[in-house]
């Protein structure tokens, strides 16, 4: 079958209108369309099929184009006219944009429960199937991060990153809303961008090429934890995300690639370069570092499916002294899906709120064993964890009954290093901060006798 055919199949088989507002945003649901794509496309493979995605999406800028090349080679430009089946959802999976109500389109909901960016992502892994390291950064995240650092700085936009957002329902996502005005680069583009720059990476040093894209989507999005945990989940997930990037950079080497990105921009766009660009390329990267490599994933409220707080908040005064641990008990055992997990919150706000008359779940943050912290009453937001010291410090909860075994490596790891370093580097947290158990200030078995054993031998724990 000649080129042309393959992708008047392929546009036939994804773009229409039939049954758009059925099929959720999700990439489960993106990897099965690609998977009949693929089923009526042998031939295609996976380059061919990522580059008529591309085609078909219309992200194929001069800048895109400068490295990876132009997208409509080998195929026809009259394909696109033709009005078949799946349009509205491959247009919005694939066709970034904020919509002046803040409405973020070209993004799909991941298992793990963050948000994804397909540009970038499907950028990024062409680069690395056509063996083009060096444009990996560049068209999957860092031209995006210096435009934002610069509009930032110019007082374009209130932020440097982010923000993430909220979908209509976690079931059935259809609408994905951010908060405020964002910057040029959303989470969801930052995620991508990560995922795309790590897929890449690995695909280029791979001697034979994935079989299928749909393949590559599927190992990396949809796999599900067993009963090891993360301890026993293979390297490539994208719940690793921010583990596996931290890998990839530096803060060096993304401002050196952050810098040559926009350099590239610059010469090819005909933009004059800004002066003073290293220095805001420098503090940019810093900021990101921090909030995307230092810091592990939060699952914001809204994302879980938090009832809204019941009074008025009483707010913190940060930086806060401790950070006290505590287990969950009921639920007593470890969720290990972000499904589970995010069930596992409703149903402790609900007994926090309805059985005790709380106004809220009572923890500041939870850790799941599924590699993600769960907001609770978050870090502005006084909590109700640890009687007569609600005010000095942030409760932290591990979702679990640790009386007689430990959580996961992975998951200690996240409430020992990852969210204190977290909290310190953004200000929340006083860097000379000290850890208690529960049962240090409160009369109770948490966080469970095994647990506490743990715990007394972090750096950070005192005696009372």
């Amino acid at each position: 079958m000649s080129p042309v055919k393959w992708f008047v199949t392929l546009a036939v088989l994804i773009i229409g209108s039939k049954v758009n507002a059925a099929i959720p945003r999700h990439m489960d649901e993106f990897i099965r369309v690609l998977e009949h794509v693929e089923a009526q496309n042998p031939g295609l493979g996976p380059l061919g099929t990522v580059r008529a995605l591309r085609h078909l999406a219309g992200y194929g800028d001069l800048f895109a184009e400068s490295f990876l090349g132009s997208a409509n080679d080998d195929y026809s430009r009259a394909a696109l006219v033709l009005n078949v089946e799946f349009d509205d959802f491959i247009g919005k999976a694939l066709r970034h944009r904020v919509s002046e109500g803040g409405e973020e389109v070209g993004v799909v909901l991941i298992r793990d429960g963050t948000t994804v960016a397909m540009a970038p992502l499907l950028l990024g892994i062409e680069a690395g199937l056509q063996a083009k390291v060096d444009a990996l950064h560049a068209v999957a995240l860092t031209r995006t991060l210096g435009l934002s650092f610069l509009a930032f700085h110019n007082s374009l936009l209130p932020q440097r990153l982010g923000p993430s957002g909220c979908w209509d329902s976690v079931t059935s996502p259809a609408m994905f809303t951010l908060p405020g005005k964002p910057s040029l680069a959303t989470e969801a583009l930052i995620n991508g961008g990560m995922d795309g720059i790590i897929l890449g990476k690995e695909i280029s040093l791979l001697t034979q090429r994935p079989p299928t894209l749909s393949g590559l989507l599927k190992q990396y999005y949809s796999y599900s934890l067993g009963p090891g945990g993360l301890d026993s989940a293979p390297r490539l997930i994208s719940v690793l995300r921010r583990d596996n990037f931290r890998e990839l950079v530096s803060a060096a080497s993304l401002r050196k690639e952050v810098m040559s990105s926009m350099q590239a921009h610059w010469r090819l766009m005909g933009d004059v370069r800004v002066v003073g660009s290293k220095r805001i390329v420098k503090e940019g990267v810093q900021e990101f570092i921090q909030s995307y490599a230092n810091c592990p994933t939060i699952i914001p409220r809204c994302q879980w499916g938090a009832e809204p707080y019941r009074g008025t908040p009483t707010q913190l005064s940060p930086p806060l002294s401790y950070m006290y641990v505590h287990h969950t008990y009921e639920p007593g055992q470890p969720c290990l899906s972000f499904d589970q997990c995010a069930a596992d919150m409703r149903s402790m706000q609900r007994f926090h709120q309805d059985g005790n008359g709380w106004d809220d779940i009572g923890y500041s943050f939870v850790a799941g064993s599924d590699g993600n912290i769960y907001e609770g009453r978050g870090w502005a937001w006084q909590g109700a964890h640890t009687l007569g010291h609600n005010s000095k410090g942030y409760g932290v909860a591990i979702i679990g009954d640790f009386t007689s075994c430990l959580p996961s490596p992975r998951t200690l790891e996240l409430v020992r290093e990852r969210l204190p370093a977290c909290a310190v580097g953004s200000g929340h947290l006083s860097p000379g901060y000290i850890v208690h158990g529960h049962r240090q200030l409160v009369n109770t078995s948490c966080p469970g006798d095994t647990l506490y054993r743990e715990i007394q031998t972090w750096p950070h724990f005192r005696e009372v």
